[in-house]
């Protein structure tokens, strides 16, 4: 089964001929109850291999119809957070994982088929490595627009000034949103929206004469930059568990049910207590 099981539904694959199958309700449960008890274990792996670990093994278990990838996702920065980590659970490893999506899949089928952790734990700590770093750039150009904002607004007026300020918590506006928010009449909100708009600070997005509304164009563009693809420095074999466009691998891995490492791909008991693969990480 891919990733998103609405695909399969849509293109017909069926337990005959999906790439990865799931593991039927009982071991599911079993692989959940390991799985919690594996994200008790402070002790055993770094928070970031567990996490990389976490993410996989829930991934491969899919105990829902749909949402699984998301919540996968989700639970990276739940876990640094919870973990304190991070102040907040704010790491957005989805943007590494969509721009590398193509082996980020060959990674999860080069798991379970092969038990090649070394390679997929490898690959995950890299994109954390670099949404962490774009994340801090991110932050530093935040941080420098908002001077710049606040100095170039603060010479157009008190209202503008004011108005730069609440356009960092709603940077798409308009004039009736800033009149209640500015606590001013309608005129001066609207007439602070126009100067600001004037200045290049903000964007009108309907064309329309009335019932404007504005875009913090600036600061939405620095959310708005597509991460650039990080190289492979983690591994220079590519992964043999699922090549994308090869029809012929792919059929030989359609009944995934084993790996080197534990008694079926979904399974942890092992994996927890014998990753011997790690002393070839830290």
């Amino acid at each position: 089964m891919s990733e998103n099981p609405k695909l399969d539904r849509a293109t017909g694959a069926t337990l005959g001929n999906a790439t990865f199958v799931p593991p039927p309700v009982p071991e599911m449960n079993e692989a959940l109850a390991d799985l919690e008890q594996f994200l008790h274990d402070r002790h055993s792996l770094p928070v970031s291999i567990q996490c990389a670990v976490t993410h996989l093994q829930f991934e491969t278990i899919h105990p829902f119809l749909d949402g699984n990838g998301r919540i996968g996702r989700l639970l990276v920065p739940l876990i640094l957070h919870q973990r304190e980590v991070m102040a907040k659970p704010l790491l957005y490893i989805s943007h590494y994982l969509k721009a590398n999506r193509h082996e980020y899949y060959d990674r999860l089928m080069d798991v379970r088929v092969n038990g090649n952790w070394e390679g997929w734990v490898k690959f995950f700590l890299t994109g954390v490595a670099a949404v962490g770093h774009e994340a801090a750039d991110t932050a530093k150009r935040i941080v420098q627009f908002r001077t710049e904002a606040q100095q170039a607004a603060a010479k157009m007026g008190k209202p503008e000034l004011a108005l730069i300020d609440h356009l960092f918590k709603h940077p798409i506006m308009d004039a009736r949103t800033a009149e209640k928010l500015l606590g001013m009449t309608y005129a001066t909100a609207n007439n602070a929206l126009s100067t600001l708009e004037n200045a290049g600070l903000l964007v009108e997005t309907t064309g329309r004469k009335r019932n404007r509304m504005f875009r913090f164009q600036g600061y939405l563009q620095l959310f708005d930059d597509t991460p650039s693809k990080p190289p492979a420095i983690y591994d220079s074999e590519k992964p043999s568990g699922y090549p994308h466009g090869s029809d012929e691998t792919v059929g030989k891995s359609r009944s995934v049910r084993r790996n080197s490492l534990s008694p079926c791909p979904w399974r942890m008991s092992r994996f927890v207590h014998s990753p011997d693969w790690l002393d070839l990480l830290l």
